[in-house]
């Protein structure tokens, strides 16, 4: 409830801002949201395959990026050797942005939705790879020395030690880079192709539809918040043992 509450104040407030904005600029570039919601409304059977057609894209590259890069993280944060070996490898890779691969990956894939698929996963993949890996480093010593004096194997200290303290640092990472993927994959649907809610956004504004292309705007913020409010959800049910 008190959750509730506090999206509900915050999409009041937002509301007010936007409208007093909207106001104080007195431009057709920026709609009131009185002209916004009745084009959201009238445009919902055209947004929505948009919006699936993001979401699907997001879903897939965030699993991809994910499955990929934490248990690459962990092993590298637990492994000295592995650490010495990848670790330069990550501190000249990672600061890179990822958005300037966008060109080859639509040259090697074509500009449908496998390029914009691959550079989100890239870049959640190196997020994880650094997360998963500083998350790692950090285990208490005490605990994986505890099991030691209780015989446990690598596998046992890794799914009851490293796992279980790892799994708040991979779901601070995944709601960091579920705003990074909408960011990119913003820039990737505006660039090239015909579907998808950037693709949805550039388009009104190109015909100048500007009520449209908010509606579009808040389709692709309602996006994020659904991604960030299920990770959310996911860590509160997996992580329980930190409220006990």
């Amino acid at each position: 409830m008190r959750k509730a509450l506090g999206y509900i104040w915050g999409t009041v407030f937002v509301i007010i801002l936007w409208w007093l904005l909207a106001i104080g600029i007195d431009s057709p570039a920026l709609p009131t949201p009185a002209a916004t919601w009745p084009e959201l409304v009238s445009c919902f059977q055209k947004i929505m395959p948009q919006f699936w057609a993001s979401f699907g894209r997001i879903i897939l590259s965030m699993a991809i990026g994910t499955l990929l890069g934490a248990p690459c993280g962990l092993w590298i944060g637990r492994s000295k050797r592995a650490d010495a070996i990848f670790g330069p490898i990550l501190y000249v890779l990672y600061p890179v942005p990822k958005i300037v691969f966008l060109p080859v990956l639509f040259v090697l894939f074509g500009l449908g939705g496998e390029a914009k698929v691959i550079l989100i996963a890239i870049a959640i993949f190196f997020q994880m790879v650094v997360t998963m890996r500083d998350a790692a480093k950090h285990v208490p010593q005490g605990a994986i020395d505890s099991m030691l004096s209780l015989s446990a194997t690598k596998l046992q200290i890794f799914t009851d030690v490293v796992l279980p303290s790892s799994l708040p640092a991979l779901f601070t990472a995944l709601r960091i880079t579920c705003g990074t993927a909408v960011a990119i994959l913003f820039i990737a649907e505006s660039m090239a192709g015909s579907s998808g809610l950037g693709y949805y956004i550039m388009h009104a504004w190109s015909l100048l539809e500007y009520p449209q292309m908010f509606a579009g705007i808040v389709a692709m913020a309602a996006l994020g918040v659904i991604l960030y409010e299920a990770f959310d959800i996911a860590e509160r049910l997996t992580t329980r043992w930190r409220r006990a």
